[in-house]
């Protein structure tokens, strides 16, 4: 007799109850040939290809295609093995060489050379868990996922049909053409291509990088927000706040609540509690109870205001303070309403109502330049330009105060400390004389049409001056000179406002700023696939396997007058 393959709608074989009487058993669309082998596989039905004829199962929307499979009607249960296709809709297709379905609890386990395709993405692994009832999938044995130009690898992972989403657990590496993501723990919508990290992670651009422990980016336009132990490496700026968000195509990043700015190639760090960083433009700007602390010399100067602009390549970084300037450095401190910091060429300007202390001595005037050596970073000198005044309370009087002024002051510094400081153009001074022992002389009042020079001591005040051209003046005895001629017009004493700390630095309201709530990724990490259920049922089935006696070859071809009947 002529055997001939079949292809059939319904195959009915024996031990098959009818589909339409119970639509939840396993359908047998077609076959080549079937055998049955009792002694191993008592009950089951041994389906195989022939010719273009291959076996086919169905379930409840899904089909799969393979050379042979091996289905156990009792258990609603087939395995089936070689060039296996399974087909769900037309959105998933998943081959594999071997896999083994339920159709009790549909579940499916495919193994060897695993690939599931979508029209975003495809999946490879070497074991994919699938569960129909919740639409998931799950690997833990290392696995591949590639879209359109981003190939996204992890050791574990599960991946969320119905909405396109993957959770990569342990080893995750997102690589694309524009940078490098790892993670620990990650989510991934394939269809938005946006990842939510859970766990330490980092991502390398061409000219960034970044770490966080929670947060978000969107890896089509390498935009991001990020809010645990986060920092963004670029332009030789680290940024680091409660919150980041980084825009790399707009060259963009911005830091809330307590953030940090380090220029580790100008030794300067700039705190606050918000900042805007330009990338393009090399420019940042920080405000709320924002300070910057340069390192001179071993020593920290520290700059507060109340918006710092931090702006220029890193080999002319300028830095500028805004409204209620105050500076400190343990030799040298004062205020001012703006202030300019060019770190190049070593020069800082105090504009606008400036007050600077250095020691003992307060000088004021419309604008102080203070000059550093680019090369030491050691004060060099000092000018006071238009309207200079030095004011140094005396230490042996009860309200008495030494003061020179007129209309620039030139000084200079020796180790930092002002040791001379020239008064020039129609220089005017009341200073209290003592002899040697210390017993009170008088008040020198003079006034002098050239210049004055001083010896100056930071603790001291003036220890010797030096009049050129002819003085005008004298030493009047305590009781000789009014209180009302013992002050120069223009005489202001700020002794109430020295910062004295780099605590006094910051006023009220610079304390009891009230920072906004963080509002973080939402974490819907609950890996609740049910790995424990997976386990038994592929042991269960692979003990089973290994009792069974060897599979004999009694193979039959399937005629075409196979009766269509339901088998008993």
């Amino acid at each position: 007799m002529k055997h001939f393959p079949i292809i059939i709608i319904a195959l009915f074989l024996g031990g098959l109850l009818s589909f339409s009487q119970e639509s939840k058993k396993i359908i047998i669309k077609s076959a080549g040939s079937f055998n049955q082998d009792e002694n191993r596989l008592p009950g089951a039905k041994i389906l195989s290809s022939r010719g273009n004829v291959r076996v086919q199962l169905a379930h409840e929307g899904v089909d799969v295609w393979s050379d042979r499979a091996v289905y156990q009607g009792e258990k609603n249960f087939f395995r089936a093995y070689g060039n296996v296709i399974l087909k769900q809709g037309d959105t998933v297709t998943m081959t594999s060489n071997y896999i083994e379905y339920d159709g009790n609890t549909k579940l499916a386990i495919s193994r060897e050379k695993v690939n599931l395709k979508t029209p975003e993405h495809t999946l490879d692994t070497d074991t994919l868990y699938f569960d129909r009832n919740k639409q998931q999938a799950y690997y833990r044995d290392g696995g591949t996922v590639r879209d359109s130009a981003t190939t996204l690898k992890s050791k574990r992972g599960k991946y969320f049909l119905e909405i396109n989403k993957y959770e990569f657990l342990s080893d995750v590496e997102i690589r694309n053409p524009e940078y490098e993501l790892n993670s620990t723990k990650l989510d991934y919508y394939t269809d938005s291509k946006h990842a939510y990290m859970y766990g330490p992670s980092t991502i390398i651009g061409k000219e960034y990088d970044i770490y966080c422990e929670r947060g978000f980016y969107d890896t089509e336009r390498e935009e991001g927000f990020f809010i645990k132990n986060s920092t963004i490496n670029y332009n030789n700026r680290k940024i680091q706040g409660d919150s980041l968000y980084f825009d790399n195509v707009r060259q963009f990043s911005s830091a809330s609540n307590n953030i940090t700015l380090t220029d580790t190639i100008n030794k300067t760090i700039v705190r606050g509690h918000y900042a805007e960083v330009f990338k393009a433009r090399d420019s940042a700007f920080i405000t709320k109870r924002a300070v910057a602390i340069n390192l001179i010399e071993q020593d920290s100067m520290y700059i507060h205001a109340d918006t710092l602009m931090v702006t220029g390549p890193e080999d002319n970084r300028i830095i500028r303070g805004f409204r209620g300037v105050r500076f400190y450095k343990t030799d040298l401190s004062g205020k001012c309403d703006s202030i300019h910091v060019n770190q190049k060429v070593g020069i800082t300007k105090l504009l606008r109502r400036p007050i600077l202390w250095n020691g003992e001595n307060q000088m004021t005037g419309d604008t102080v330049h203070l000059l550093s050596n680019v090369e030491t970073e050691k004060l060099d000198s000092l000018k006071v330009i238009n309207n200079a005044f030095v004011v140094q309370k005396d230490s042996l009087s009860d309200n008495g105060f030494n003061q020179v002024k007129g209309i620039n002051l030139l000084g200079k510094f020796e180790e930092n400390e002002l040791k001379l400081a020239d008064m020039v153009k129609n220089p005017e001074m009341i200073y209290y004389v003592y002899g040697d022992d210390g017993e009170f002389i008088g008040i020198n009042k003079t006034i002098c049409n050239i210049k004055i020079r001083m010896e100056m001591s930071p603790d001291e005040g003036i220890q010797d001056v030096t009049f050129f051209g002819e003085p005008n003046g004298d030493i009047f005895p305590d009781k000789d000179l009014p209180k009302n001629a013992r002050r120069l017009r223009g005489f202001e004493w700020y002794g109430d406002e020295r910062v004295t700390s780099k605590d006094d630095l910051f006023d009220e309201e610079d304390e009891n700023i009230k920072l906004p709530k963080i509002q973080g990724v939402d974490q819907p990490f609950d890996f609740d696939f049910d790995e424990d259920l997976i386990d038994l049922e592929s042991k269960k089935q692979e003990e089973e396997e290994k009792k069974r006696p060897p599979l004999k070859n009694t193979s039959k071809a399937i005629e075409p007058n196979t009766p269509k009947k339901p088998v008993q």
